[in-house]
């Protein structure tokens, strides 16, 4: 059984003016994907600005988050780092606060071995009982995990269960399912890469574009697994202009602007992250319009 089938959001963190993580918003929040039809709760992601969480702050989110959604939905818990230590420790606190399951980024500035990542992987996988979402963003962390390398920890690690695709290469992503035979737990990391990545037998999507959109989104990939390929077809290219502009500027700052213009509070950014250009913000004000989303 699958972590989760459908669209899973990867949920900003909500700040107040003075830095402070604002929990009265990010229950707002979740309430509202829930009750939108988000398949799973994503904490503590890149959209969440995790890099720029302290270790304390990173398991008080994944904490009130598993609290606030009380066993609605699935939450899976980024629990990744470039020190395999501090990987193991987060992963153990998730664990212990009672997520469902992890998300694992690539070690990121090391830039290690594809030897490397599998002995990172099997030590943080061996210290939890949760399973383990692999996380493929080359763009992001400067390492890919190779095909090979994602189906071997796959296939021989009994906690590690699939991944998250982010790194555009439909022809790696292609070869990694077919060197599980089809048996991995794949995921759209790219709100643009849906639809194709479902047809490559994904089961669902971590998504930006769910901070913003979350029926609209689980209803793309459930159209698809019900078979309806043609509406799902269609939905993804209708989501191509917003999706661009949500990635326009570095994820968060595109998706916490627009969900500011929604008035769903979701606050500034953490620096290094800056406020959007003018010329991007009226580009994102626009194609959310396009697609009917009132600003």
């Amino acid at each position: 059984m699958s972590v989760f089938q459908g669209a899973g959001v990867a949920i900003v963190t909500p700040f107040k003016d003075n830095g402070d993580v604002a929990y009265d918003k990010f229950a707002d929040q979740i309430d509202y994907q829930i009750e939108h039809g988000t398949d799973a709760i994503i904490v503590c992601g890149t959209t969440g600005e995790s890099a720029c969480l302290t270790e304390e702050e990173h398991i008080e989110v994944i904490r009130f988050c598993v609290k606030h959604v009380a066993k609605r939905v699935p939450v899976v818990a980024g629990a990744g780092s470039n020190c395999t230590r501090t990987a193991v420790y987060l992963s153990e606190e998730a664990e212990k606060a009672g997520a469902d399951a992890l998300l694992l980024v690539t070690p990121y500035y090391n830039k290690t071995t594809q030897a490397g990542l599998i002995d990172h992987y099997t030590i943080v996988a061996g210290s939890v009982q949760l399973p383990i979402i692999l996380y493929s963003v080359q763009s992001r962390t400067g390492l890919n995990i190779e095909a090979e390398t994602a189906a071997h920890l796959i296939k021989n690690v009994p906690n590690i269960v699939g991944i998250k695709e982010a790194s555009g290469n439909m022809s790696q992503i292609a070869k990694i399912m077919a060197l599980c035979d089809g048996n991995a737990e794949l995921y759209s990391g790219n709100d643009d890469q849906t639809v194709p990545i479902l047809s490559l037998g994904g089961v669902g999507v971590i998504s930006v574009l769910s901070n913003i959109a979350p029926q609209f989104v689980h209803d793309m990939v459930t159209e698809y697994l019900n078979g309806n390929t043609d509406n799902a077809r269609k939905m993804q290219l209708k989501s191509i202009e917003l999706v661009d502009a949500l990635f326009c500027e570095t994820n968060p700052i595109p998706v916490k602007h627009a969900m500011n213009l929604m008035n769903m509070q979701a606050g500034p950014l953490r620096k290094p992250l800056a406020p959007m250009s003018v010329a991007h913000l009226e580009f994102l004000k626009s194609a959310m319009r396009n697609f009917g989303i009132q600003v």
